[in-house]
């Protein structure tokens, strides 16, 4: 180098370089300023100036145009990703899979965790208003076939059925439930009634805070009446219930609970009704012991 002289360093030089190293700064050349200043300060911490305490220009260029093409390539990458799709924006052809409510993941199609996914989750709406006459008269023919829907779900349920003369087949007498709430045989006896009842498997009380104060009349006459929304039970265990939703009350008969909660989720998702965030963390917790559980169609016995 021309200020390079047996080891020593020519002042005057080392000035005239350091003038050009800014100059081809201010001309675009790509030396940073960090480079330029380690030279000046190299020169001054390290008086007499021997050589090999010095950074020589031409390496210091060289470092420097190596660190810009790292950074040029760096910052090329950069915008390459940019400009391509945000992984967490849904983009044609993706899936997104969203869980309202709790952690539960979404089933297969057609499955109650995959319809559970579907439902909201909101607070409990206040029960004024409610009143067993706003979902129409009990037990109303309500698909015209000439018996009363108790009559329905207890020729449905029920085995070895008698009828009363003269009702068509309608008015059961006696007949046998396997009764799904405890697990156990149930002899039915119109007599005793009250021994097998139908129950709402959505409450009609829990329904109405949770949507159906919305629906018209006409369907909360339809909800009530629901094949799907009715089980005959032992009267007892249905009177424990009372109105309690999933994260009150489950089955004793823990083998059914799959079932039930598939068709209470069948039932909300039919008539549009939310379920609160317990209630939905309790369906889940059933749900993930039986992740295949399809929904009930409401034509099937339990």
């Amino acid at each position: 180098m021309p200020w390079m002289n047996e080891g020593r360093v020519d002042l005057g030089d080392v000035d005239r370089e350091a003038a050009q190293v800014l100059e081809r700064r201010e001309a675009g050349a790509e030396v940073v300023e960090r480079d330029a200043d380690s030279l000046v300060v190299q020169l001054g911490e390290h008086h007499p100036y021997r050589s090999d305490s010095i950074v020589r220009p031409e390496r210091m260029l060289r470092r420097t145009r190596r660190s810009w093409y790292f950074v040029a390539v760096i910052a090329l990458l950069g915008v390459a990703c940019s400009s391509g799709s945000d992984p967490a924006t849904p983009t044609a052809g993706s899936t997104a899979t969203t869980v309202r409510g709790s952690p539960a993941t979404s089933g297969q199609p057609n499955t109650a965790l995959a319809a559970l996914a579907t439902l909201a989750v909101k607070g409990r709406a206040p029960k004024t208003g409610y009143d067993r006459e706003e979902f129409g008269p009990s037990w109303s023919d309500v698909d015209h076939n000439g018996c009363d829907t108790r009559n329905d779900i207890l020729n449905r349920d029920l085995t070895a059925r008698t009828w009363r003369a003269g009702t068509h087949g309608c008015v059961v007498l006696t007949g046998t439930l396997a009764e799904p709430y405890i697990g156990r045989t149930v002899v039915f006896e119109k007599s005793h009634a009250i021994d097998v009842q139908i129950d709402h498997v959505v409450a009609l009380s829990d329904a109405w805070q949770k949507g159906a104060q919305l629906l018209t009349a006409a369907q909360r006459l339809a909800f009530a009446n629901d094949p799907l929304n009715l089980l005959a039970v032992d009267g007892r265990t249905n009177e424990a219930k009372g109105d309690g939703d999933a994260a009150t009350w489950l089955p004793p008969n823990k083998p059914f609970r799959c079932a039930y909660v598939a068709r209470q989720i069948a039932v909300k998702a039919r008539y549009v009704l939310w379920t609160t965030a317990a209630e939905h963390a309790a369906m889940a917790r059933v749900l993930a012991t039986c992740p295949d559980q399809s929904l009930p169609t409401g034509t099937e016995a339990p």
